[in-house]
């Protein structure tokens, strides 16, 4: 089961949406240094779009909230390709793992 969900907002628009603090993921993301709230989510998103979809940039946009990560717009495809870039780094620690350490190696700063 997944912690992420999509839903049509209105017709034609969608949310991609990941309650904060309900991941497999969130002790670890505490143990490295961040606090795994929408905020965070966002950093996440905006780092995976920039470095494995960078054809997704601009198609949707982020509203996150302490205790959600929110992407939205009219291009259902765009946030189906981001739930699939970012539901394997919600259950798997080592993927979380490099991500951060990547993003940090990079000069990514999470805004959590």
């Amino acid at each position: 089961m997944t912690p992420m969900r999509f839903i049509e907002t209105t017709p034609g628009k969608f949310s991609l949406l990941l309650d904060a603090g309900t991941t497999q993921v969130d002790e670890l993301v505490e143990q490295l240094g961040h606090e795994p709230n929408g905020y965070f989510w966002e950093g996440v998103a905006q780092f995976l779009v920039s470095t494995e979809a960078p054809a997704l940039d601009g198609r949707f946009s982020y509203d996150p909230e302490g205790d959600m990560f929110c992407a939205y717009g009219g291009d259902r495809d765009a946030l189906e390709e981001l739930a699939a870039l970012m539901i394997p780094v919600t259950a798997d620690g080592d993927r979380m793992r490099r991500l951060i350490t990547s993003a940090k190696a990079g000069g990514f700063k999470f805004d959590d």
